[in-house]
């Protein structure tokens, strides 16, 4: 059956992967593409085809609700959705490693781009999404953000963002069981996936551990293709095994 896919953050590396594969697929009749800036401009190595079908936002809450307005045509017929946005550093600010290094606008930017941003898109998108059609919604976690999982401790700012985000997911799940009951919402952990998110972090990474964005783009698609549709958030790791909350 033929489906449109909704690429939110779609200038990130892993989204340039996944659109190509999108694109490739012959049930796939677009790739819905949210991002700054035009994708071909960003980590794309050319012009994107005519199934691949752009929305500028600047992530504000207007602006948001603008893109979501505008996908209301495709209403019922997207069913395979990426929210890809997420912040672990910049050029003014890095992962704390301690209590010290704790800073109030580290706190605020970081959750804004991990926790604010994605749970605007979930609010908004719920009139999108509602329809006959099995529809997943992958939103991009980490395994950090596990609270249970936490033995290291630091990356105060980044863990807690997505902890939280974590949280909103489940909760939000609960309410679309209730209003659209084909939709399943998941955290993905992408592990550590060779894109500027983790460049700095490299050199820790064990062999075989660093990802390509065209493998872990197959690995959640493949999820998504298989995920169970039981109305109930997952938290759900490149591999599709369970990531304790």
């Amino acid at each position: 059956m033929s489906f449109y896919a909704l690429i939110i953050g779609a200038s990130s590396t892993i989204a340039q992967a996944a659109i190509k594969q999108f694109e490739s697929n012959p049930l796939c009749s677009g790739v819905l593409t949210v991002s700054r800036r035009h994708p071909s401009s960003a980590e794309s190595d050319g012009a994107m085809s005519n199934k691949v079908h752009w929305f500028e936002t600047d992530y504000s809450e207007s602006s948001i609700s603008e893109v979501c307005q505008r996908l209301a045509p495709y209403a019922g017929n997207i069913t395979k959705v990426m929210i890809c946005n997420g912040l672990l550093h910049n050029d003014s600010m890095m992962p704390e490693r301690k209590l010290e290094e704790i800073r109030a606008s580290q706190l605020e930017a970081i959750f804004h781009v991990n926790t604010v941003i994605p749970m605007l898109w979930l609010s908004q998108l719920l009139p999108v999404l509602q329809g006959k059609l099995p529809t997943q919604v992958a939103l991009f976690s980490a395994r950090v953000g596990s609270i249970s999982d936490n033995k290291a401790g630091g990356w105060y700012s980044y863990r807690a963002s997505k902890a939280a985000l974590n949280m909103l997911i489940q909760t939000s799940a609960i309410e679309y069981a209730r209003r659209a009951k084909n939709v399943k919402l998941f955290s993905f952990h992408p592990g550590t996936t060779d894109t500027p998110l983790s460049k700095p972090f490299q050199r820790s990474v064990p062999d075989g551990k660093l990802f390509t964005p065209e493998y872990v783009a197959t690995q959640l698609i493949d999820i998504m293709d298989t995920v169970p549709m039981d109305n109930k958030a997952a938290f759900l790791d490149w591999n599709n095994q369970s990531i304790t909350w």
